[in-house]
C-alpha cells in the first residue's frame, strides 16, 4: 500500500484515533478503487479473513464471500452505493474467515484522491472489535461510531442542500464545503453540522422553487433511475 494517492476528507475522529495508536495489531488498512475495483489490505486484514500476506488477491467479490450471511447483502449495497455516488463508508458487520471463526469488525472509510483532486476511491481501516479490546477500548468504539456515523450524515445533508440551491454534482457541493472549511479554519463536520441546522430559519426556497419540487417529488417515481458508475 504504497501508492501516493492520499486521503483528503478528513483524519478519523480522535476517539478512533486513540483505538489506532493503542491497539495496532488488531488494526488493518485497506484502499478500494471505484473505477476498476481494485482492492489493496494490508496484511492483518488479510490475516483477518484468514489468509497468509500476499497469498490471495483481494477482490470485491472475495470479500463479500466473506461476509456473514445476514450482513452480506447491506455490505454489498453499501459498496455498490460508493462505487456509484464517489462516497466515503462506514460499516460494522460480521466476517467469517478461512477457519469458520466469525468476527465482528468495524469498517471505517473515507475518500481517495488522485493528484488532480478527483475521488477515485476510498481507503481507510478495518478494527477487529473481538481480537481482545479492553473494556476501555470497546467502550471508545461504542461512542466513535454514531459520531462518524452522524458526521457523515450531517455532511450529506448539507452537500445536498447546496445541490439543490446551485444545481451542482455531489462532488462539486462537496468542493464547495472544502473550500468554505479551509477559508473559515473549520473542520468541515462543523461546518456542515452548523449549515444543516440553519437551513430550515430560511423559511423554504421561493414560491417557483417550491412548485417545481412539488411535481418532482410527485412524479419522481416515474423517472428513470440514477445511472450506474
Amino acid at each position: 500500500m504504497t501508492d501516493t494517492v492520499e486521503s483528503r476528507e478528513g483524519s478519523l475522529p480522535p476517539v478512533l484515533e486513540q483505538v489506532v495508536a493503542g491497539h495496532p495489531h488488531t488494526i488493518g488498512g485497506f484502499r478500494f478503487r471505484f473505477a476498476d475495483q481494485h482492492w489493496e489490505w494490508s496484511d492483518e486484514v488479510a490475516a483477518l479473513h484468514g489468509y497468509e500476506p500476499g497469498a490471495v488477491r483481494p477482490s470485491t467479490e472475495l470479500l463479500l464471500s466473506h461476509k456473514h450471511p445476514e450482513d452480506r447483502n447491506e455490505v454489498a449495497g453499501t459498496l455498490a452505493a460508493a462505487v456509484r455516488d464517489g462516497t466515503a463508508f462506514c460499516s460494522r458487520h460480521r466476517i467469517i474467515d478461512t477457519a469458520g471463526v466469525e468476527h465482528n469488525v468495524l469498517v471505517v472509510g473515507d475518500r481517495l484522491y488522485d493528484d488532480a483532486g478527483a475521488t477515485v476511491g476510498a481507503t481507510g481501516y478495518y478494527i477487529d472489535l473481538d481480537a481482545g479490546l479492553d473494556e476501555y477500548r470497546q467502550r471508545v468504539l461504542d461512542e466513535a461510531v454514531p459520531e462518524l456515523v452522524g458526521a457523515r450524515a450531517q455532511i450529506e445533508q448539507a452537500k445536498g442542500a447546496l445541490m439543490l440551491v446551485y444545481g451542482i454534482s455531489a462532488d462539486q457541493a462537496f468542493g464547495v464545503l472544502q473550500w468554505r472549511s479551509q477559508e473559515t479554519n473549520t473542520k468541515l463536520r462543523v461546518l456542515a453540522a452548523k449549515l444543516a441546522a440553519a437551513l430550515t430559519s430560511l423559511g423554504g426556497g421561493p414560491l417557483q422553487q417550491r412548485t417545481q419540487f412539488d411535481h418532482l417529488l410527485l412524479t419522481i417515481h416515474q423517472h428513470p433511475g440514477p445511472s450506474s458508475v
